[in-house]
């Protein structure tokens, strides 16, 4: 397995950002800008296949959402999706759950959709995922669902992710990936000609599906990434394909 890291890519460069910080200032405002239609947007786009991907990632942490007093992050959490698959695998148990995203506009849709669950209510916190507010050894599990590619650095998030976590913690990083094979060509003319072209009429905003695809182009490789999450200091890391290799969810325990 290739483990070598690309020097090059060190993070998300959204059209006109300099550094890192201006990097991260472009991707809120982008998420900003999608924030009332961005869950309408995702499954239109996905063809709900995306609920499915939330539905399994949770379904493969069962043990941890379970188990009473557990402290989960979900980490760039959006409007709260994954968060909410966490939370109905965990069911009635005591796990804390709380999600955490840059971008107001998101979390003021997460909580609203909060309020219409019967579910056990969840935490929403605006925090910089480069720059958590939280104390070393806090969670046992930290999640990301199409986020951690965003990041204005992929190490320093790994970092981030690994300094919150308990020793023997887990973390689950979901997101895009590029299938190979007929099943890959016909994803890319997609993903890169109707999905931006559907995206921006129905959000009105066109900068955040032009930028999706060379986002994940420009993300590394599995084997690049799981390189990266054993640097960071996880072990047992491993990338799981979901339909095709169209997602995956990359997964690691931090080492005691």
């Amino acid at each position: 397995m290739n483990q070598e890291m690309n020097p090059r890519t060190v993070g998300a460069a959204p059209a006109g950002a300099q550094d890192r910080e201006s990097a991260s200032r472009a991707v809120r405002e982008m998420f900003t800008s999608i924030a009332p239609r961005y869950d309408l947007l995702n499954h239109v786009l996905s063809f709900n296949i995306d609920r499915l991907w939330w539905w399994r990632t949770a379904r493969k942490f069962k043990a941890i959402l379970q188990r009473p007093g557990a402290r989960v992050l979900d980490l760039c959490c959006g409007t709260g999706d994954m968060a909410f698959a966490l939370r109905r695998r965990a069911g009635s148990e005591s796990a804390r759950i709380l999600g955490a995203d840059f971008s107001h506009a998101m979390l003021q849709r997460a909580a609203e959709k909060g309020r219409d669950t019967a579910l056990r209510p969840l935490q929403w916190i605006e925090a910089d995922a480069l720059r958590l507010p939280f104390p070393d050894g806090h969670f046992n599990l930290v999640t990301s669902a199409f986020g951690f590619r965003n990041l204005a650095d992929y190490d320093a998030g790994l970092r981030e992710i690994a300094r919150v976590l308990a020793p023997g913690g887990e973390c689950g990083i979901l997101d895009f990936g590029e299938p190979g094979g007929l099943i890959g060509q016909c994803y890319r003319v997609y993903f890169k000609k109707v999905l931006p072209a559907v995206g921006t009429v129905i959000s009105g905003v066109r900068g955040p599906y032009a930028y999706l695809p060379a986002s994940v182009e420009r993300f590394p490789s599995p084997d690049e990434m799981l390189g990266r999450m054993r640097q960071a200091g996880f072990h047992e890391a491993s990338w799981t394909p979901y339909t095709f290799g169209v997602a995956g969810l990359y997964r690691g325990v931090k080492s005691v």
